[in-house]
């Protein structure tokens, strides 16, 4: 196998991994799609494309002042532990089956940019992981680095999609008490990543070890 093949399967593992890591974002995905149907989940799915370019960008510029950038990146995780608790508590006061809603009345897509944007994970994969695979990318050549983000955010992005469709499909056989009960399980992961994501800040800020 060349060195091409091979990192194509590699781009291909790593947006599938990325897109299928139990998450904010995922989760988010699951409870808009079972709150608002399967067209609010997919709206959540494809919040990476609007909120990963600036990312990228800054993350190719910093990946030689990584210490620089941990004060940043611990603010940002801060604002995302708030908000993903919000988040949280929203879908543990969930009692039934909402009425139907016009199309984009959830905000769905909006919910999904504010958390991809304020939570640490994409800028800390994209700083030490996925900006460096792009630079060794594009010393092949630019298309191979085209390729990759090509391949890294339709794995990414689709495998997130899929998971709105089929949890859109099982939506229709949830009974209001269960509802109520897979509202309550997602929105107490939601706080589990809160406390998850203050504790990366402390981290990040140097305050716990």
């Amino acid at each position: 196998m060349d060195a091409m093949a091979a990192g194509i399967i590699s781009w291909i593992v790593l947006g599938l991994s990325a897109g299928l890591a139990l998450g904010p974002l995922l989760t988010l995905v699951l409870t808009e799609t079972i709150r608002y149907g399967t067209r609010s989940g997919i709206r959540v799915s494809l919040a990476p494309l609007l909120t990963d370019l600036p990312i990228v960008v800054v993350s190719l510029f910093v990946m030689s002042r990584l210490s620089s950038f941990s004060g940043v990146l611990g603010t940002i995780s801060l604002f995302g532990a708030c908000f993903v608790a919000y988040l949280g508590v929203e879908s543990l006061r969930v009692r039934g089956l909402p009425l139907p809603e016009p199309p984009g009345s959830s905000h769905s897509l909006t919910k999904g940019v504010i958390t991809n944007l304020l939570n640490p994970h994409p800028y800390l994969f994209w700083t030490l992981v996925g900006a460096p695979m792009i630079v060794d990318a594009y010393g092949r050549s630019l298309c191979s680095a085209v390729l990759f983000l090509l391949i890294f955010y339709t794995m990414l992005v689709g495998s997130k999609i899929t998971l709105a469709v089929t949890a859109g499909k099982a939506r229709r056989f949830l009974l209001h008490g269960s509802y109520r009960i897979c509202m309550q399980v997602l929105g107490m992961l939601l706080l589990i990543f809160a406390v998850l994501l203050s504790r990366d800040a402390l981290r990040l800020l140097k305050i716990l070890g």
